[in-house]
């Protein structure tokens, strides 16, 4: 995770375990609020002492914990970013047997089947990567819903 690279980058050698001990009892909080409690009052021990990254808290709040805003099911899912990794993984494998393109609509083209074929991929799995029947309750938008199971 790059913040925590940062913010031990902040606190300097002797401090980093306990920044980052700190740090993880935010995460720890079953839901938003509490998180959001714990993170404040993390930065607010540590800024006597370390001011910058107390000031750095502050700032990356909201970014680090957005995640809790999700069903805690998906909060394990989405703390990882190996699923996109993976993508742009085999994106790039794509990409270079091709080696040069004709044109930037040839690198659409590809790009875009390679995405499809991914997004039907998770689409079939079932508890590795979320599943559109637990992502459908999250939209405000009515048009996302399961698709007619055909009898």
């Amino acid at each position: 995770m790059h913040f925590m690279r940062n913010a031990l980058a902040h606190a300097g050698k002797s401090g980093r375990r306990v920044v980052s001990a700190f740090i993880a009892t935010a995460f720890a909080q079953d839901d938003a609020e509490a998180a959001r409690a714990q993170w404040r009052r993390v930065a607010d021990q540590l800024r006597p002492k370390v001011p910058k990254l107390a000031a750095f808290l502050d700032e990356a709040e909201t970014d680090v914990l957005a995640y809790m805003s999700f069903p805690a099911a998906h909060r394990a899912k989405l703390h990882s970013t190996n699923p996109l990794e993976r993508v742009n993984g085999e994106i790039k494998r794509r990409t270079d047997v091709v080696g040069i393109f004709p044109n930037e609509d040839a690198i659409t083209r590809l790009v875009g089947a390679i995405l499809l074929e991914q997004n039907d991929e998770w689409a079939v799995q079932r508890g590795r990567y979320m599943t559109l029947e637990t992502i459908a309750p999250l939209s405000d938008d009515p048009t996302v819903s399961l698709p007619a199971i055909a009898s």
